[in-house]
């Protein structure tokens, strides 16, 4: 992971649906795919994830190998997955598995948007679920809204402040997507210090040796926004 990570560029700008495409498997190749990262019901590794969404130089090379799809490709199988569940919650609107079921089919196929819209319904009946709403920010940094993203994950931690994951990936979007160094590093020295049997504790280690390289770009607090 550390040989194939790089800056993602212009997250906070509004990016077409290609682009989106694109961030999303740009992200998962890095190992920093957010909200698939750290979930305590993911059953997918990272490296998994990554293998899965590694694009070929030729879509067509290969015995049997086919090309990538493309996003409306996967909106219909999103779709066509939602459906059965989409028509449960017609019966059962206030059932917040099956609303975050929904979203997680439209995540997994990269409909962010949508994700979001059940993610957020989920939300209005389970609040507390922090889970969920890291699940909802990872689309939301998927999608530009970064600020968006960090003040879901912020609000998770009002819930759970020692959970990993949260922590995770706000370190990940501030490095990514504030060119924050100095931020990332104090979330991830905050999980560490809260979570001292984590798992990947090396790999977070690896991060903030890596953050710690580089400028911090980020506007200080008494700087006007550009």
């Amino acid at each position: 992971m550390d040989d194939n990570s790089s800056e993602l560029q212009g997250a906070t700008s509004v990016w077409k649906p290609g682009q989106t495409y694109a961030m999303a498997i740009v992200c998962l190749l890095i190992g920093l795919a957010i909200g698939y990262f750290l979930r305590g019901s993911a059953a997918t590794t990272p490296v998994a994830l990554a293998t899965a969404a590694r694009p070929t130089g030729d879509p067509h090379a290969g015995m049997g190998q086919r090309p990538m799809p493309t996003l409306e490709d996967m909106k219909k199988m999103a779709d066509k997955q939602a459906e059965p569940l989409l028509t449960t919650l017609k019966t059962d609107p206030k059932n917040a598995a099956l609303l975050n079921k929904t979203a997680l089919t439209y995540k997994a196929a990269h409909q962010f948007k949508e994700a979001i819209t059940y993610f957020q319904k989920a939300l209005d009946i389970d609040p507390k679920n922090v889970a969920i709403r890291d699940d909802m920010a990872s689309c939301m940094y998927f999608t530009g809204d970064v600020d968006g993203a960090l003040d879901q994950l912020n609000k998770s931690l009002t819930y759970d402040p020692k959970f990993a994951g949260t922590l995770m990936n706000i370190g990940v979007i501030k490095w990514q997507g504030k060119n924050d160094a100095k931020g990332a590093i104090a979330s991830w020295e905050t999980l560490l210090k809260l979570n001292p049997d984590f798992p990947q504790k090396e790999m977070v280690e690896r991060l903030i040796a890596q953050a710690q390289q580089q400028p911090n770009t980020a506007p200080s607090s008494d700087q006007p926004k550009g």
